[in-house]
C-alpha cells in the first residue's frame, strides 16, 4: 500500500515539475521571439525599403556611352544598392509575359523606353532624399523621366515608425505578463507544499533553511524551461533563415548569443525571485490561514 502511495506521490510531483517547466519554457519562448522581432525590426524594415524601385527612363536619342556613364555613376553613389540597365526589348518581353500576349504585334512598334532600375540603400529611402536624388538624375539631358511610387514611400516610412514603437510596447507588456505567469506557476507549485513548509517551521527550522531547497529546485526548473525555450527558438531561427535567407537573421551571432543568454538568465532570475517571495508568504502565514 505504501509503495503504491509513494508512486502516486512521485507521479504527482513529476507532473507538477513538468507543468512548471512547460509553462516557463512557453513564456520564455514567446519572450525570446519578441526579442528576435525587436532585434530584427530595423532589418525587416530595411529589407522592404530596399525593394522599392526608381525607374529612370532614357530618351531614344541617348547615346550608349551616356547610359554607361550614368549607370556607373549610380553604382558608385553611396545611396545605391543596385542599378540595373533594362533595354526596351527586355522591358517589352517582361511586359508581354505579364499580360500574356505580345502587345508589339498589336501596336506594330515598341513604345517602351530604355531604362535603369535603381534600388536605394534603406537609409536613403525617405520622401525628401528620394526627391533630391530624382531631381539630380532628371536634370541630365538624356533622361526622359524619373518614376517612383511616392505614396508607397510615404506610407512605408510612416508605418515603419509606428511598427517600431508598437513592437517595443508589446515587448514591455509581454515581459510583464511573462513575469506574472512564471510567478503564478511557481506559487501554485509551492502552494501544494504549504503544510510541509509550516511543519518544518514548527519544528524549529529557520526560514533560510526552509527556503533553500525550494529555491534551488525551482532554479533548476527555470533552467530546464529556459533551455526548452532556447531549443525551440533555435529551431525557429534556423527554419526562418533557411526559408528567408534575404532577411539575414543570423548575420550577427554575437547579438543572438546575447539574446539567448539573456533569456536563460531571465528564466533563472524570475524563478529565484518568485520562489523567494512565494515561500516567504507561506512562512509568514498563521497555521489557520493555510486552509484558505
Amino acid at each position: 500500500m505504501s509503495t503504491s502511495f509513494e508512486r502516486y506521490q512521485k507521479r504527482k510531483l513529476i507532473s507538477s515539475y513538468f507543468s512548471v517547466v512547460l509553462s516557463i519554457g512557453l513564456v520564455l519562448f514567446l519572450l525570446g521571439v519578441l526579442g528576435l522581432l525587436v532585434l530584427n525590426t530595423k532589418k525587416l524594415a530595411d529589407h522592404f525599403k530596399e525593394q522599392i524601385t526608381i525607374s529612370i527612363f532614357l530618351k531614344d536619342n541617348a547615346k550608349q556611352v551616356e547610359i554607361d556613364q550614368l549607370q556607373k555613376s549610380l553604382i558608385l553613389a553611396e545611396y545605391t544598392k543596385t542599378a540595373a540597365y533594362v533595354s526596351k526589348e527586355e522591358a517589352a518581353e517582361q511586359h508581354s509575359e505579364e499580360i500574356g500576349e505580345n502587345f508589339i504585334d498589336f501596336l506594330g512598334y515598341n513604345p517602351l523606353k530604355n531604362s535603369i532600375d535603381l534600388q536605394l540603400n534603406a537609409d536613403y529611402v525617405s520622401t525628401d532624399q528620394i526627391v533630391s536624388i530624382a531631381e539630380d538624375i532628371a536634370a541630365k539631358g538624356y533622361v526622359e523621366e524619373v518614376s517612383y511610387d511616392k505614396p508607397l514611400i510615404a506610407l512605408l516610412t510612416d508605418n515603419v515608425k509606428k511598427i517600431s514603437f508598437w513592437v517595443l510596447m508589446a515587448c514591455a507588456i509581454f515581459t510583464f505578463i511573462a513575469v506574472l505567469l512564471i510567478n503564478s506557476s511557481i506559487r501554485l507549485s509551492i502552494y501544494s507544499k504549504r503544510f510541509i513548509i509550516k511543519t518544518m517551521q514548527m519544528v524549529g527550522a529557520t526560514k533560510t533553511f526552509i527556503r533553500r531547497p525550494f529555491i534551488w529546485t525551482n532554479i533548476k526548473l527555470g533552467m530546464l524551461g529556459a533551455l526548452l525555450a532556447l531549443v525551440v527558438m533555435g529551431g525557429l531561427l534556423y527554419y526562418m533563415n533557411l526559408n528567408f535567407p534575404e532577411l539575414n537573421l543570423m548575420e550577427d551571432p554575437i547579438l543572438l548569443a546575447v539574446l539567448f543568454v539573456g533569456v536563460f538568465i531571465l528564466g533563472v532570475l524570475i524563478s529565484l525571485i518568485s520562489t523567494f517571495f512565494a515561500t516567504q508568504r507561506f512562512l509568514n502565514l498563521r497555521t489557520d490561514d493555510l486552509y484558505y
